[in-house]
């Protein structure tokens, strides 16, 4: 799937977060947006999703046999962010389960849980979870999820070390084919990518 923003502008209130932002994000490249905290990266990363509606343009998806897919968009796409709560009174196992009835995983659960160092609490609520193993979590669904598009915003929050060579072996075993598009201002989480859209760029 493509997502082509189209003059798009967010603003609250009377402060504008950024506006005039034309660009094609396509197919099988990795993108980064980046900036300092608090400059809007997240924002925008929520209108590319469609979870927030821009203030100004537009947010185009386009697939191979439809253009505009708005009401349809959230099944192509994937999302690990911070601000994303996951159901805590499920276990790991209840939670991926549940997520797969609205979007398909490439691999059963089990094997998921295996890959993310969380089998041994897959029977654990999410509640007892560390902050590192609730992460974990919340990547399994978004890199595990069948989508062409993978949104991912500081996806290394509270990983240790070996989260985040997990998160690397990620990107490089699950996203050849995606658009895949990151939200952070830490170049250990985004130095693989191809673009780079400053946030900055876009404040006038």
């Amino acid at each position: 799937m493509k997502i082509s923003l189209h003059d798009a502008g967010k603003r609250y209130n009377r402060e504008w977060i950024f506006r005039h932002i034309t660009f094609e994000f396509s197919p099988g490249i990795k993108y980064a947006i980046t900036g300092a905290n608090g400059s809007g990266k997240s924002t925008l990363l929520q209108v590319i999703a469609g979870a927030v509606l821009q203030s100004e343009g537009k947010v185009i998806f386009t697939t191979s046999s439809k253009v505009d897919i708005v009401p349809e968009a959230y099944k192509q796409l994937a999302v690990a962010a911070p601000y994303l709560e996951l159901i805590e009174e499920m276990t790991a196992m209840e939670f991926l389960s549940f997520h797969s009835k609205f979007k398909p995983l490439i691999r059963d659960t089990a094997s998921i849980l295996e890959e993310m160092d969380l089998a041994p609490s897959a029977s654990k609520q999410i509640r007892y979870f560390s902050s590192g193993m609730k992460q974990r979590l919340k990547l399994a669904q978004a890199f595990f999820s069948e989508t062409p598009v993978l949104l991912l915003d500081e996806p290394t929050t509270n990983l240790d070390a070996n989260g985040i060579a997990l998160y690397h072996s990620l990107i490089n075993k699950y996203t050849d084919d995606r658009l895949v598009i990151i939200s952070s201002n830490d170049e250990h989480e985004y130095g693989f990518c191809e673009e780079i859209v400053k946030i900055e760029e876009y404040k006038k």
